[in-house]
């Protein structure tokens, strides 16, 4: 009897229609399968938060909600007895947000993951251990070890006229274009 029933509606529906639902089932058990994994830390990243692309639009969650978002929007639309074309356009616009709200939402949360609370002015006056050498007068980068939320190892420059070696004892005395630090031996 059921079958009877949705074999029925199946035939009744529009074009429109079954294409809307053939689009949304799929789309929204993989939302589903995407949202527990998410909650059960089982995430799968499609777009790495530490990677140089600012913005990223197209990602596989991202297109896996707009099918989602537009199917649904769409088969309400129908099913509210708007037109074709605006069923197509509202749906696409909720689709299309969707996606936008998403990419921001990892756009912001990959800021956070990029900066956290680590402020390089903090470990002035500290102490540090040369990772790799430093050469004299500034003539080319190295980089330091320094105890500071965790040990962080950073680029580091010397006005000091001999190369600081590896495993050298210096004093952090100063910042340079905001990620650099000028270092003296100890």
């Amino acid at each position: 009897m059921i079958l009877l029933d949705v074999s029925s509606w199946w035939l009744d529906l529009t074009t429109l229609g079954k294409t809307l639902w053939v689009i949304t089932i799929p789309f929204s058990v993989l939302f589903l399968f995407q949202s527990i994994l998410t909650f059960f830390g089982g995430d799968a990243d499609d777009g790495d938060l530490d990677s140089d692309i600012e913005f990223q639009f197209l990602t596989i969650k991202n297109l896996i909600s707009f099918f989602t978002m537009f199917g649904w929007t769409g088969i309400m639309g129908l099913n509210s007895g708007w037109s074709t074309t605006v069923t197509i356009l509202v749906a696409l616009a909720a689709g299309l947000s969707i996606m936008f709200v998403m990419a921001y939402i990892a756009y912001s949360m990959s800021k956070l993951a990029e900066k956290g609370n680590f402020n390089i002015s903090s470990t002035i006056n500290k102490t540090a251990t040369v990772y790799l050498s430093i050469p004299s007068n500034r003539s080319a980068l190295g980089k330091i070890q320094v105890k500071a939320q965790g040990y962080q190892t950073l680029d580091a420059l010397t006005d000091d006229a001999s190369e600081l070696s590896t495993g050298s004892i210096v004093k952090i005395v100063d910042v340079i274009d905001d990620d650099i630090l000028l270092v003296t031996k100890l």
